[in-house]
């Protein structure tokens, strides 16, 4: 039917004449379905083409491509009316991945650690992700704009339903698998999800509160068994048809909402659309992350954070391996292990996990392919990147964003990093949250982030801690994260939080919470203390030492590994 040098039409032409006002006023389906049959006939035809027989039809190059989702993730080309992840990004690297435009590497690589893999390549993620899509719209009966609630380890389900919600144009909102019947119920109650997924460890705690939450329809199961009133994900999955018609979302349609502390009152949710994920995150993976179709990146961290859909939105559009590791708790030999074991290029993780790692002997671990890290999700401590390259040979390139944007500030491979610096400024977004909750961060053209930083003279951007963690002693304002930046120099301390703590002279002063390295374990804790205030006193102004220290066997974290340094705060103002 379509032979000659018609079959040598360009890709780019035909989705412009499928995305075209005309077609798109006209709203005929059935001339969209004729074009997309169009299209797909020219990526899958081998034979008839332009070339000799046999020859792969005419692609456009990966390059070319991503290079313009990053002219739009920059601000320099509109966004599309309409935009789906799913269909626009992942199906498309599956036909080029068909046509042999791609490495012979996973699109997505899971590893339990005790033997079992996952491996998925771009065409059987789409797959998948359509089988899941179909269970999602047909028993959950999920329609566009419907909310999904996602709480999963780091298991291959939270990736497949994920992108099934994309396929769907259901609304993601992933939850850490700690959270308590009050948290679920809350967030239940407050998105008014119609379905959750979730696993046998949380099960219980969402029966509990069920009856409370009357937006509640479905409770999808991920279990190889089964349990009342839930339907079993994995049974339904493996039955589910492979053809799906992913739904024709706008850029600006909610893709996700992840729900974030404030400094008061119940966690707020933060809404994110197709493009603002989709798209936003396109240039900060191929400039900080540096990702390419050959990278194997992984990220360690939990799937309930938004540094879990940071990997998903910078890898894939570029082509990348994500690869991820059960890592029931976080482990610094498990971790070395999996990087010495397995092919990975790129890793992320948080400071506090560097930390961790610097500890060990790393001499004895080869890192075969592994040429980028970064950090983010906390300050990063210049001891902790001076150590890491030294042993290593990789340098620590940092990062800054929030839940409500996207990279804010990043050290970009090949730029010049300043010690302690979170780099320089990335390009600005639009981010649109609850009205009266977002005004209050806005003055004008600016949204104020609630974090605290100086900028030099040559434009990096320099972290001191959130508004709320600044300790005003004595009219003086001490950021704490240049406080346990001194700690972290001293051979005794392992970890450290600095936290505000009442008083009733200066109104509230310095209080460091030290973990000690074994072998200061033993020494006296008030000649110890001395020492690390004088310590502090050498490195930082003397009015930031820590006038109440306490030694502590561990830190409160969150399950990623990040300080929890409002859990101390509170616990001193509590007292």
């Amino acid at each position: 039917m379509f032979t000659g040098i018609k079959a040598c039409l360009q890709l780019k032409q035909l989705l412009d004449i499928l995305c075209s006002p005309r077609v798109q006023k006209q709203g005929r389906s059935s001339m969209r379905l004729w074009l997309r049959g169009l299209v797909l006939q020219v990526l899958r035809s081998a034979r008839g083409t332009c070339g000799s027989p046999g020859q792969p039809p005419t692609l456009p190059a990966p390059q070319k491509v991503v290079a313009t989702w990053e002219a739009i993730s920059l601000g320099r080309r509109p966004v599309p009316e309409y935009f789906n992840f799913a269909h626009d990004v992942l199906d498309m690297w599956s036909q080029l991945e068909k046509a042999g435009h791609r490495p012979p590497i996973p699109a997505f690589w899971w590893v339990d650690g005790m033997g079992a893999e996952v491996k998925w390549s771009f065409e059987e993620l789409g797959e998948q992700s359509r089988k899941a899509a179909n269970v999602l719209g047909g028993v959950c009966g999920l329609q566009p704009g419907d909310r999904v609630m996602l709480v999963l380890p780091r298991l291959p389900e939270w990736w497949l339903v994920s992108v099934a919600c994309m396929r769907t144009g259901a609304v993601m909102i992933p939850g850490i698998s700690q959270l308590t019947e009050k948290d679920l119920r809350f967030r239940l109650q407050a998105s008014k999800a119609k379905c959750i997924i979730t696993n046998d460890s949380t099960a219980p705690q969402v029966d509990a509160i069920s009856a409370d939450c009357p937006s509640l329809q479905t409770k999808l199961l991920v279990s190889d068994s089964s349990r009342p009133s839930w339907v079993n994900f994995r049974e339904l999955l493996r039955e589910a048809s492979t053809e799906h018609s992913c739904a024709r979302t706008k850029s600006q349609d909610p893709l996700a909402i992840y729900f974030t502390s404030g400094t008061t009152g119940n966690p707020k949710m933060v809404e994110h659309t197709q493009a603002s994920y989709g798209l936003g995150f396109v240039a900060s993976g191929r400039r900080w992350v540096a990702l390419t179709e050959s990278d194997i990146f992984w990220n360690t961290t939990d799937t309930g954070w938004v540094k879990a859909a940071w990997t998903l939105f910078s890898a894939w559009p570029n082509g990348s391996c994500i690869f991820v590791h059960k890592l029931p708790q976080v482990d610094a030999k498990t971790i070395l292990n999996t990087l010495s074991r397995f092919p990975i290029t790129t890793l992320c993780c948080v400071p506090t996990i560097f930390r961790l790692l610097v500890q060990e002997d790393l001499t004895r671990y080869q890192f075969q392919s592994l040429k980028h890290c970064l950090a983010g999700g906390e300050a990063l401590n210049p001891d902790v990147r001076e150590k890491w390259k030294s042993q290593t040979g990789l340098e620590l390139h940092e990062g800054y964003g929030q839940s409500e944007t996207v990279v804010i500030c990043a050290n970009p491979k090949g730029s010049k990093i300043k010690s302690g610096s979170m780099g320089t400024a990335s390009p600005p977004y639009d981010v649109q949250d609850n009205p009266e909750k977002t005004a209050a961060s806005e003055r004008g053209d600016f949204y104020i982030t609630g974090d605290r930083a100086h900028v030099d003279k040559d434009g990096y951007f320099w972290f001191m801690g959130r508004n709320d963690d600044v300790i005003i002693s004595s009219s003086y304002r001490i950021g704490p994260i240049e406080v346990e930046s001194a700690l972290a120099e001293h051979p005794a301390v392992l970890e450290s939080a600095v936290v505000s703590s009442p008083d009733p002279t200066r109104g509230e002063v310095v209080k460091a919470f030290i973990v000690l390295s074994p072998a200061y374990s033993s020494r006296d804790p008030e000649t110890l203390t001395w020492e690390l205030q004088e310590h502090v006193k050498r490195v930082t102004a003397p009015y930031k030492y820590p006038r109440k220290v306490e030694f502590v066997s561990e830190l409160p974290k969150t399950v990623s590994g990040k300080i929890q340094r409002s859990k101390l705060r509170r616990q001193e103002w509590e007292k």
